[in-house]
Order: structure tokens, then sequence, then C-alpha cells
């Protein structure tokens, strides 16, 4: 893995950044992730935290507002949008909301179920100036419980994590997370924001990624540092989990970058002939030994890739709790990728297709 990024000595930041929040029914977390903002060490004067409010029907509002700051406003999407009717992709139009009515240099965008740690904001901006880079991906982790469905969620979304930063690492390719994501108000306005992939309801992180990529190759840039890991909670069911995960999948196939979508269906085709071996072992029994065979693989090189990976994020994996639940992750994947595909999930109490 990369070494992390050190904060330089005595640095003083010069930019002006402003952390965009969509927020839907979250009054029982966005006073958490603008306190956790607010108590950073990033000067008051240098950034502004903008909530947009996508049709909450709780508090979410009088929440924000009740915090009486100079740099804190909640905007109402509803005001905003024009037909409202016509409109599936309502993450990507309230960041558009958000950066419409900003003053930052650097637009940094997380979730309202999210909490940050007080030197986000300046290792953000110090990357930024440190590198010219137009787009910077940071670390999100899960904060779970003992739970079965909570551990899976952690390790799944650690490697996740993990090629993110591998991918970056070895250039093969750019991943992220809206969660913490930050990139120059300016090359969003040079790429046309979202003109292009506004009909689509994902996306708001990856697919603009692609679009910098395309005009700024060599300008992205991962944020690997303990300093900037963004915390938030995994999905409280499994049923909740698989929607989330369906939402994600529901992106593959809407960009352009060859090496990574090989990548993925390289992982998705293994991971679906353990199903097609099974079903062969019932007319020949070899094809079960060959199942067992690429299970070992799998569970010995993901492992030991995690190994790292862990480490940055200080958890614990037990192998043998690892290995239990690979039946599980398998048919997690070939469930995901196919409805993923085909596109169709319930998110915030929306159907989204």
């Amino acid at each position: 893995m990369q070494e992390d990024f050190v904060l330089p000595q005595n640095y003083k930041p010069r930019t002006k950044i402003s952390i965009i929040v969509p927020a839907r029914n979250e009054a029982e977390n966005i006073g958490k992730c603008i306190s956790s903002i607010l108590q950073g060490n990033y000067l008051p004067e240098h950034f502004e935290v903008i909530v947009v409010d996508d049709h909450s029907e709780d508090d979410t509002a009088n929440i924000v507002k009740a915090f009486n700051k100079e740099n804190v406003k909640c905007i109402d999407l509803k005001s905003y949008l024009k037909d409202n009717g016509q409109i599936v992709a309502y993450k990507k139009m309230a960041i558009e909301a958000g950066i419409a009515n900003s003053s930052g240099e650097v637009i940094v965008t997380t979730d309202a179920d999210c909490t940050v740690p007080a030197e986000w904001l300046m290792h953000i901006a110090a990357v930024y100036e440190k590198e010219n880079a137009v787009m910077i991906a940071g670390p999100v982790n899960f904060i779970c419980d003992r739970s079965i469905a909570q551990q899976f969620q952690s390790i799944d979304f650690m490697s996740m994590q993990g090629v993110t930063i591998a991918t970056h690492q070895l250039k093969m390719g750019n991943m992220c997370n809206g969660a913490n994501l930050a990139f120059s108000k300016e090359a969003y306005h040079k790429v046309d924001a979202y003109k292009g992939i506004d009909h689509l309801a994902s996306g708001d992180d990856y697919l603009l990624m692609m679009k910098m990529q395309e005009l700024y190759p060599n300008r992205i840039s991962f944020l690997k540092s303990d300093k900037a890991i963004v915390q938030t909670n995994p999905q409280p069911d499994w049923t909740s989990f698989l929607q989330q995960r369906i939402r994600w999948a529901s992106k593959s196939g809407k960009y352009d970058d060859k090496k990574l979508t090989i990548i993925l269906m390289l992982v998705y085709l293994y991971n679906f002939s353990f199903l097609f071996l099974t079903i062969c072992g019932f007319a020949d029994h070899y094809y079960w030994f060959v199942v067992l065979l690429m299970l070992l693989l799998k569970i010995i090189v993901e492992y030991y890739f995690l190994i790292p990976v862990s480490k940055f994020f200080k958890k614990d994996i037990k192998l043998m709790s690892f290995a239990c639940m690979q039946a599980l992750h398998i048919a997690y994947i070939i469930t995901a990728g196919f409805l993923g595909f085909v596109g169709v999930y319930i998110w915030k109490g929306r159907r989204v297709r």
C-alpha cells in the first residue's frame, strides 16, 4: 500500500472549502455530522457547511438551523428544483444546489450520517495545494457492532477501500466514495458538472470522477491518512444493505474505464463460477473439488490483501470468521451484481430505476 500522507510541519492552509451535505430524513444523524466538522481545527472563516435538505419529513432542517452559525447554511432542495416530477438523480441535484450557493474554491462532499476527524479539512487542503489535484478521494470506515450483518459489511467495505487505494497506487483506474470526496469547483464547471450523467440516480461520486479523469488525467489523488478517515454506520439490516449495494452496482456499465471494467467483470465471473461449477458438480463430482480449490484460493488471496488494509483502519480480521463468511460473500456478489445491472432499487424511501 502507498505510504500515508503526512501533513507538512507548521502548515497553514490558504484554501477556502465548501462542504456539501445532502440530507433526507437525517434528523438522527445530521447534528453529529455538523458538530464533528465544526470541532475540527480548520479556521472557521476558511470553510462553510451547506446542508441541502432533500424533501425531509422530519426535523433535519430545523436541527441544522439551530446551530445558528455564520458558516453553516441550510438549503431547501424543493425551492431549487423546477420540476421534481422528472428528477431521479436527487443527490446530484442536491450537490448542484449546494455548489451553486457555495463560496469555496474546493468542494468537499460527505453524507449526513458521517462524522469526520479534526484534521480532515487540513489534510484535504494540503493535498490539494501540494499535488495540484482537481479531485481527491479519501478513506471511509464503518463503525459496526458485533452482529454478523454489520461485521460482514465492515469487511466487505474495507476490501472495497483497499481496492480503491490499490487502483490509485497502481494507476489501474480510480475509485471513490462520496462520503469523503473533494474536487476543484473550477474543474467541476469545466467538465459541465453532472451533464450527461444527470439521468442516472447513482454515480454522483464515481461518474463525476470519470469526467474529471478524462479532462484532467493524472490529477486525481487519493488521500491516504488515518487523520482523514470519515466514519459512518453500516446498513442496519440485510435488506437495506443489499439495496445499497445494488445502488452502487447500478453504476456499472455507465462509465468508460476499460481497465476497471475488466477487473470488475473478472471478479464477478470468478464469483459466478462458484454457482455454475457447484451445479455442474451434480453431474460430475470433480467440479466440487475445483470449487473447493477456488474457494481456498479466494480466502488466502483476499485475507492477505486485507492484512495491511485492516492495519490502516485499525481493525482485526479473524481468519476463521472471514473464511466462514465466504459463501455469503459469493452469494451477495452474484445477487447485487445482477440486480445492479437491472438497476431497480429502493433508497431513502424512493423506488429508483
